[in-house]
């Protein structure tokens, strides 16, 4: 990478140059961002994930921007313009924006009014106008011939070149942006948007403004798609006089005008190149970057939200009777083992308009006892709550307990092709069921299956850019699964195709040798997966786990090239391997400075000492029980006052929104959790177990106004 790459990334994500090199010399060699970030510390000084994703994003960008540099210079040169001074400016560009604008006078461009002016030779009278050296009215009579059948049409020609010209100035279109920046951007209702009853929930935007340097990313989205649905217009409120004069003193600014009728003309140009060509052009970069910006934000809040949401408590490994609920169509129940395979299925119809309660009892318990059921997964959408007081009358074992999960994307799973592969000879709602109850025993392992986007944690995500989405998400959920790690022997492929330097095909093919060898019994082993070289296995082989390896530092974190490492700590006390890892005392013994050499530093070190010490820990917190107000099952009950248990399902910068056990979510707003600027994800977490007041019910648009309780 270049070093004028290199050094604008230290200063934009506030690194040395020295760490964003490594990095970019690291990702050429084919390292992973979790490979990096776990294993290569001496060479990040200590970057974590995100900072390395973030240095692999600028990456990108600048090899794509390289991309165009060559166009670019491929361009001018072809038109014989290209000289040493602008292929320097060129070449040495960090800005897209910048180097567009360089690039904006040869761009191929539509047939425009000054490309006729040009076609009818009044190239020349745009010169002496800009100039301003003659009569502008004396030297257009020069110009009349065929075409241009007086002067007033020859100055017409003129100053439609002259306006071109304004529009391709660097410098005017950068001071025009620093005019726009500092402005308000301004939305007003349309007809359609009076008209139409669909757009009432923009009705907070019919008449609104706010500057746009500092705009809510959440309201900037929103004014944006119902611009788009037709219901809005948007504009940015920069005076056009101002701005008009701002080029015409651009143009005279050290220059000495002979001609004031010239001036003129070329004043007039400045008018019609601000209206016509730079404010639609420079407005709308403007507001992309304001939307950009607003994109990464919204982007940030949902990935934060997905990393919570992966990371959600485990159940772990237990024989799981799994509720998918309902009413009409009956609920149906999926058993499973404590690897999460399906044992059985049927449907009970427990509940309205069957009332088949007895019936329910009876197969439920046959159920809990034949399948030697020890917990119990509810999903949280229709009956939920009827289903789970349904358990209560089932006789369960000691310890079984009944959990309520989050039904948000089994649907999207359910009818997917993840889910026929799985499960090719059961119908959706089969497959809806198990994954409820493998949510439960590993949210992690069973989410990563489903798109994040329809997991119900996003704010406009369908809005945003897509490809910034998808990298975001993408990391987020690699980053997840290697913090937790994966085991090698049960894990699925989709699983398996996070994991660091694997992918999809890598995964199906460890799938199919360990089933052909029965499991593998040390990492060694994954040498023999067809297409798995080297370098994945170094990329991969610290983050999967196998319990009961003969070696016990193939179920930690300890990367094999480290095992001799731990070998000479284990001499050093006079112990085994196996006797140190897992023996906090022992390890607690050992001087991290006593083994640093050339490969390994200080904090790789540090790192292996603390996973002997505990090996293979499990990061995610316990699972915990939680149910919601007995006396609340509508929003009718609720009243102003009512202080009541609730589940955090989804944060969003203007606030959290809260389960309360009701069909509609309540919104604790942002100003409800603090001073102005708080950042709602500082406060509270995804999934977490909070008190609630109640503040307010809107039970005309079903809205509830909560707060919360300290």
């Amino acid at each position: 990478m270049k070093e004028i790459y290199i050094k604008h990334i230290a200063g934009l994500l506030q690194l040395k140059a020295w760490q964003v090199e490594n990095c970019a010399e690291m990702f050429a060699d084919g390292d992973t961002i979790p490979f990096i970030s776990r294993y290569r510390k001496e060479k990040t000084g200590g970057m974590d994930d995100a900072q390395v994703a973030e240095v692999r994003h600028w990456a990108d960008v600048f090899d794509e921007m390289e991309k165009r540099k060559d166009t670019v210079l491929k361009t001018i040169s072809e038109a014989g313009a290209l000289t040493d001074e602008l292929r320097t400016r060129i070449e040495n560009c960090v800005s897209s924006t910048e180097l567009e604008d360089i690039y904006l006078p040869w761009r191929p461009k539509r047939r425009t009014r000054a490309t006729v002016a040009r076609e009818k030779g009044l190239e020349p009278l745009a010169d002496i106008l800009w100039n301003a050296a003659a009569d502008a009215h004396a030297e257009a009579e020069k110009f009349i011939g065929e075409g241009v059948p007086s002067a007033d049409d020859a100055l017409a020609g003129a100053r439609d070149i002259l306006a071109e010209r304004f529009s391709e100035t660097a410098e005017i279109r950068e001071e025009l942006r620093r005019v726009f920046r500092t402005r308000r951007i301004r939305s007003t209702v349309t007809k359609a948007g009076r008209d139409n009853p669909e757009a009432a929930k923009y009705r907070s935007y019919f008449d609104f403004s706010f500057p746009i340097s500092r705009i809510p990313s959440h309201n900037l989205l929103a004014m944006l798609r119902a611009e788009n649905e037709g219901y809005l217009n948007i504009e940015i409120d920069a005076d056009p006089q101002r701005c008009a004069e701002s080029i015409y003193r651009f143009w005279a600014h050290g220059r000495r005008i002979a001609s004031k009728a010239s001036a003129e003309e070329v004043r007039a140009a400045g008018e019609d190149s601000y209206k016509r060509l730079l404010e639609p052009s420079i407005s709308g970069e403007i507001i992309r970057e304001a939307k950009q910006k607003a994109d990464i934000e919204s982007i940030r809040v949902f990935g934060e939200n997905l990393r919570q949401l992966l990371l959600s408590p485990p159940l772990g490994q237990k024989r799981t009777m799994a509720i998918d609920p309902g009413f009409r169509n009956g609920c149906k129940i999926a058993c499973l083992d404590e690897q999460g395979r399906l044992l059985h299925h049927t449907i009970i119809y427990p509940h309205p308009p069957q009332n088949d309660k007895v019936k329910a009892i009876m197969s439920v318990q046959q159920m809990v006892d034949s399948y030697r059921i020890e917990a119990v997964a509810v999903g949280n959408g229709t009956a939920s709550r009827e289903t789970v007081e349904f358990m209560k009358r089932i006789r369960l074992p000691e310890g079984c307990k009944v959990w309520t999960v989050s039904e948000d994307g089994a649907s999207i799973y359910s009818a997917s092709e993840i889910a026929r592969r799985e499960f090719p000879d059961e119908d959706v709602t089969v497959r809806g069921a198990v994954s409820i109850g493998r949510r439960l025993m590993d949210p992690l392992a069973e989410l990563v299956k489903i798109d994040p986007k329809n997991l119900g944690i996003g704010q406009y995500q369908h809005d945003v850019d897509q490809n910034l989405l998808r990298e975001q998400l993408d990391n987020t959920v690699e980053s997840c699964v290697n913090s937790v790690g994966v085991n090698l022997n049960t894990a699925s492929p989709y699983l398996l195709a996070y994991v660091a330097g694997i992918g999809p095909a890598l995964a199906e093919n460890i799938v199919a040798t360990r089933e052909k060898k029965g499991g593998f019994r040390s990492r060694g082993e994954l040498m023999d997966v067809p297409r798995l070289g080297a370098k994945a296995f170094e990329q991969c082989a610290g983050f999967l786990r196998i319990r009961g390896a003969e070696n016990p530092l193939d179920n930690s974190a300890v990367h094999p090239e480290s095992y001799g490492i731990v070998d000479r700590m284990a001499a050093s006390l006079g112990v085994s391997t196996r006797e140190l890892a897992g023996n906090a005392e022992l390890c607690s013994r050992i001087h991290a400075g006593d083994f640093v050499n050339d490969e390994a530093g200080l904090p790789t070190i540090n790192d292996i000492l603390k996973e002997l010490a505990k090996p293979g820990l499990d990061p995610r917190e316990q699972a915990s029980e939680f149910s919601f107000a007995d006396d609340i099952r509508s929003i009718e009950d609720l009243k102003a006052g009512m202080e009541l248990p609730g589940i955090v399902t989804n944060i969003t910068n203007f606030g959290a929104f809260v389960d309360i056990g009701l069909h509609e979510n309540g919104l604790i707003h942002v100003s409800k959790l603090g001073p102005r600027g708080t950042d709602p994800s500082k406060v509270l977490k995804l999934h977490q177990q909070i008190r609630v007041r109640v503040l307010d019910i809107d039970l005309d648009r079903r809205r509830i106004a909560l707060g919360l309780l300290k």
